[in-house]
């Protein structure tokens, strides 16, 4: 016989206040995600370096067109407001002072991939798609390519394509600006 055990479910109010309290620190690597505080995986040497690496090159291509966010957290509704790795938000006087960054906000986000590729897919990225993210790339750091998402719907995206080594991309916001996948991936 299987036991289905109740689950509690958390609002950003709460989980602000978890971390207010001391329950949650800045050294718990936490995100909360539909509710439910998600314990994230530690970053390893090839995700940060692909981080670093996508700061530069997105900070050079867009200059003041857009703010170059990293490792900081997004509101997506009252129940989730996830960690991601990069995001570039629209420009604001006050760099988001007055609140974190909301969907409305985001030109595009972007998810490096180690371990936590399925999850991302499965999770984080239809979660995306159902607030209106825009676009979403995720960098898939050991198959080497890079997955597009476009065109949120309710249940998804309704656009994704691969881009592989060698490939050509740009982002959606701006659609003169290319980069090459491999500047990205930091392969040959």
């Amino acid at each position: 016989m299987v036991v289905q055990l109740a689950k509690r479910r958390f609002n950003i109010s709460q989980y602000h206040q978890m971390n207010e309290a001391g329950i949650l620190t800045e050294d718990d690597r936490v995100e909360l995600i539909n509710g439910e505080i998600i314990e994230m995986s530690p970053i390893d040497r090839r995700q940060a370096t692909c981080v670093r690496r996508l700061i530069n090159i997105l900070s050079e291509l867009l200059g003041e067109l857009a703010i170059v966010d990293a490792q900081n957290t997004i509101i997506l509704n009252n129940l989730s407001e996830p960690q991601l790795d990069i995001a570039l938000l629209k420009p604001r006087a006050d760099f988001y002072e007055a609140r974190h960054p909301q969907p409305q906000d985001i030109l595009l986000l972007v998810e490096v991939a180690d371990s936590s590729t399925e999850y991302d897919r499965e999770v984080k990225i239809p979660l995306y798609a159902s607030s209106g993210i825009y676009e979403v790339w995720l960098v898939d750091i050991y198959e080497q390519v890079i997955i597009v998402y476009r065109q949120p719907t309710t249940n998804g995206y309704s656009e994704i394509k691969t881009f592989q080594s060698g490939d050509i991309l740009d982002i959606q916001a701006f659609y003169e600006i290319k980069s090459n996948v491999n500047m990205v991936l930091g392969s040959n």
